[in-house]
């Protein structure tokens, strides 16, 4: 299957609510590559690269995040996989 990247922004009540710890899990779970960051605006980004199916499940996920997590838009952006990375992790 081709591979693809997506890039997703999470906004609402999503810092503070273990979403990056949680994203990391199941992205990994997947078996997709990339990273979770939390944003200084207080979003959490992601951007993870596999097959396009796996990272639309991403998506979903990050579109109702953890439990204590009021997600309340996101935004994302399908882009060409440019297979830069090497796992999935946090980046601070």
């Amino acid at each position: 299957m081709s591979q693809s990247k997506i890039k997703i922004k999470i906004f609402g009540y999503v810092q503070g609510v273990f979403f990056r710890y949680t994203t990391r899990k199941f992205a990994r779970n997947l078996g997709l590559k990339g990273y979770v960051k939390n944003m200084p605006d207080g979003t959490v980004y992601i951007e993870a690269e596999g097959p396009k199916d796996k990272l639309m499940e991403l998506l979903e996920f990050s579109k109702r995040g953890p439990k204590h997590a009021q997600v309340e838009k996101v935004e994302h952006e399908f882009k060409p996989s440019t297979n830069e990375f090497k796992g999935f992790d946090y980046d601070f």
